[in-house]
Formats: C-alpha cells, structure tokens, sequence
C-alpha cells in the first residue's frame, strides 16, 4: 500500500469561546470536557504559517465527542494557497471500552486512533494503529489552564513507528 500523507495542520495555542458546565464527579468523560467549544490560533510547521480554528462538540447525547478542524495556508515560496477540512469523532469501544477516535479529511485520508491521558489528565494523546509500509501519527494537545492548549502533532515513517519527528 502506497499511502501518501499530505497534512495541513497548525499548532494551536488558542482560546475557547465560551466554558462548559461541570461534569458530575462520576462523568467518565471528565478529563476530555476541557476540549468542549470553539478554539482559535495560529501557528506553523512544515506546512508553513497557517491559520484556522476547531470545535469539539459533543454529539449523540454525549455518547460522541465531535472535532472539525479548518486550516488556511496562504501561497509561499510557489505554493498555491491551501485549505484543509477535517472531522474526528471520539468515541468509546463497546460504549465503555477504551477510547477511541476515527479521523477523516479533505484530501480522503482515514486514520482509526487509539486515545489515551497523561497521569496528570492535562495531555490527550491520539496514537494510530502501527500498519505496514504507512506512517505512524501521534497527536497531542496538553491544557494549560482554563483557556488555551498546546497541540503536537507528529510523524513516524513506514517500518519504524515509534521514531516519530515533529511535523508542527
């Protein structure tokens, strides 16, 4: 399989427009409350400097937790100007199980995540399945306080998927 990943992606430090209630103490979904709302920012990496936002929703009676994701890249160094769409839904295995994601975007990838906390619950990590002859990603986003968050996205090549390099 010859998978060809073309990403466009910025790192956010951003700001959420409004803030959630909060959750019952035996809410299984409390440490991914934080993400919940509309998040600006910019940022850069190999794409170039970019701009855009996200939301996380929650969707399905909060059976689901649903990111969209919208990046703009004005033309540089003989790029066209690029957009990227993406949407994410989060969801737990057999309604309890482990945490899962599914991704799909604009340019017709799909990527099925395994989703895991730090032990501190201040960092989400999104690791992909380890495929033969595929890159391997791993998206992070760690909260700092109420408001903003840091997002790391990162790649490993195929047939070595835990040598990951930071893609922005």
């Amino acid at each position: 399989m010859n998978f060809k990943l073309t990403v466009y992606a910025i790192m956010f430090l951003a700001l959420s427009a409004g803030a959630a209630a909060p959750p019952p103490d035996d809410d299984a979904w409390k440490p991914y409350r934080f993400l919940a709302g509309e998040w600006t920012g910019e940022g850069a990496g190999e794409p170039g400097k970019g701009s855009g936002g996200f939301s996380f929703a929650w969707d399905l009676q909060e059976k689901v937790l649903v990111r969209r994701n919208r990046s703009e890249y004005p033309a540089a160094q003989g790029r066209p100007a690029a957009s990227h769409e993406d949407l994410m839904v989060i969801y737990r295995a057999d309604g309890r199980g482990p945490t899962k994601a599914i991704y799909f975007d604009s340019e017709g990838h799909v990527i099925n995540y395994a989703v895991t906390f730090s032990d501190d619950q201040r960092t989400l990590t999104f690791l992909s399945d380890a495929l033969p002859a595929t890159p391997r990603f791993r998206l992070s986003y760690t909260k700092f306080g109420d408001d903003s968050m840091k997002i790391k996205f990162e790649i490993a090549p195929p047939g070595k998927p835990d040598s990951f390099k930071t893609y922005l």
